[in-house]
């Protein structure tokens, strides 16, 4: 078992990051160890059916107190005991809201704080847990940020997500430099079909500019949503095989970079 590549992931419960560990269990042959908030029934499932494989550990890495934050290390400890080393480390937990226009009195600050202890913090948390053992993996520790074209798009009404995803991009970065046998590299995965595309059709006609909106939900409609289980292979990849030459950069899942790291 210990032979076997093992990848921490977060955010693990549904969508992109459900997608992300059954093909790592399924394709790569790689223990994961599933940090989330929450054990969804799909991630139970998932869970069933690879038991030596796959351990799901309930643990709020979004939350960033110290109480938490010993949660954290704890829960990579149990992790460790059962695979005895982590080779790469997957940082997909995340949240889109608040949405409004950063003038709107209607979002307060604390909401922009609480934005940026799950999509920011939360982050340097995993880091810090993880980092001791991504140096000495034999495999080279890799690290992937599971970012967003918002980090550099600048999307209207979209500020904590906007702000909070170039912080990630620019900590992604730092992180390279400072850790030069680890690989770091941020990840653009495009519009995936997720809970959260679902959400902004819900909720953007009373948030967003028209305009705006119609580009994801265009999208939708003409059926161009990225499958999660193709930027989810791509992520995947990266967490085992990024090369160094990537390190500190910010890739999108279909451009040329990546292109051997896509299913066939």
């Amino acid at each position: 078992m210990a032979t076997r590549p093992v990848v921490v992931l977060t955010g693990a419960s549904k969508g992109l990051g459900l997608a992300v560990a059954k093909i790592l269990l399924e394709s790569f042959n790689a223990n994961v160890i599933a940090l989330s908030r929450t054990k969804t029934p799909e991630l139970r499932s998932l869970s069933d059916a690879h038991t030596d494989s796959l351990l799901t550990l309930e643990c709020d890495v979004v939350d960033v107190t110290s109480t938490d934050a010993a949660a954290v290390r704890t829960s990579v400890t149990r992790g460790l005991e059962k695979y005895k080393r982590i080779d790469g480390l997957i940082l997909n937990a995340g949240v889109l809201e608040p949405l409004g226009k950063i003038a709107s009195e209607e979002i307060t600050l604390d909401q922009w704080k609480q934005h940026f202890d799950v999509n920011f913090f939360s982050l340097v948390t995993a880091l810090r847990a993880t980092l001791p053992e991504l140096r000495k993996s034999p495999l080279g520790g890799r690290v992937v940020f599971v970012s967003s074209g918002a980090a550099t798009g600048n999307t209207p009404s979209w500020g904590p997500y906007n702000a909070g995803k170039a912080a990630m991009n620019s900590l992604c970065r730092t992180l390279a430099q400072e850790e030069p046998n680890v690989t770091s590299v941020a990840l653009r995965p495009g519009m995936v079909d997720t809970p959260m595309q679902g959400l902004l059709r819900a909720k953007g006609p009373s948030t967003m500019d028209a305009e705006v909106l119609k580009r994801f939900t265009s999208a939708y409609e003409k059926g161009e949503l990225v499958k999660p289980e193709d930027a989810g292979h791509v992520i995947a990849a990266l967490s085992l095989k990024a090369p160094p030459s990537l390190s500190g950069q910010f890739v999108s899942w279909n451009g040329d970079e990546c292109k051997e790291f896509r299913r066939a």
